[in-house]
């Protein structure tokens, strides 16, 4: 597989720990040029050392997800350094504050819904804007990471689970709009929309996002196995589309051990 994404620039939020920096890992395997998107400096830099140190090429950019003029600074700048090559772009960054309907804190709510929902909404449109002019032939991917927890109920997960179940719904809505969506060519004539859009479903990983909730090791899935099934869609021949994978772990949790 190594090899397979050369060429393409691929964007990559919550990059500094967990199942982003696992995904930068992944996409610079197979040839891509990551870039390691967060908030936090330290851990970016770290993923691109390890990107780099096994023989990959990556580079770091600040990036809230949260802010409009962040998410625009950074999409701008990429295809500005990198042009056409920049067509990836995996929204992974989430957070999770727990809250009971009984105490939850709003300020709390706000900022899950703001980094899991609305940021990666309004990324994606920055970037799908600028694709759409994509030469006839190629096709931009932006891959969603959702959550097993967008169409499973919790308790004390009120925001986490209804900002996932909210992204969830509006992937669809995204993946309907450009899949209907044509672009008219100098000529007068329509081809279809030069880019898709997929979503990943995971269950429990094993990332530090995790460690609040106390769920033992064995249960949940390596950030990696994730991460590769993202790199997986991303090779996906160009006629082709994915609307949702499902990746769970393979031993039910009651399994006899």
């Amino acid at each position: 597989m190594a090899g397979e994404l050369k060429g393409r620039v691929a964007l990559v939020t919550g990059g500094a720990s967990g199942l982003g920096r696992a995904t930068c890992v992944s996409l610079a395997e197979a040839g891509a040029h990551v870039v390691v998107a967060d908030i936090d400096a330290d851990g970016s830099e770290r993923t691109r050392e390890l990107v780099t140190d096994a023989g990959g090429s990556a580079e770091v950019v600040p990036l809230d997800v949260t802010d409009d003029a962040s998410r625009r600074e950074v999409v701008a700048r990429l295809f500005e350094q990198h042009g056409d090559a920049f067509d990836v772009l995996v929204n992974v960054a989430g957070i999770d504050r727990p809250g009971y309907i009984t105490d939850i804190d709003l300020d709390d709510y706000r900022r899950v819904m703001a980094v899991n929902c609305e940021g990666p909404i309004f990324l994606t449109s920055e970037f799908v804007k600028r694709v759409q002019h994509l030469p006839e032939g190629r096709t931009a991917d932006v891959v969603h990471v959702v959550s097993l927890s967008a169409i499973t109920s919790g308790s004390g997960a009120i925001a986490y689970n209804g900002s996932k179940a909210g992204f969830l719904n509006a992937t669809r809505c995204i993946q309907r709009e450009l899949r209907e969506k044509a672009v008219r060519q100098e000529d007068g004539s329509e081809r279809p929309f030069p880019a898709r859009v997929m979503s990943v479903i995971p269950a429990a990983m094993d990332t530090p996002m995790m460690e609040q909730w106390g769920i033992p090791g064995h249960l949940m899935m390596p950030p990696s196995a994730v991460a590769d099934t993202v790199r997986t869609l991303l090779l996906l021949h160009p006629s082709a589309f994915v609307p949702e994978m499902q990746v769970v772990p393979r031993l039910e949790p009651n399994f006899p051990r």
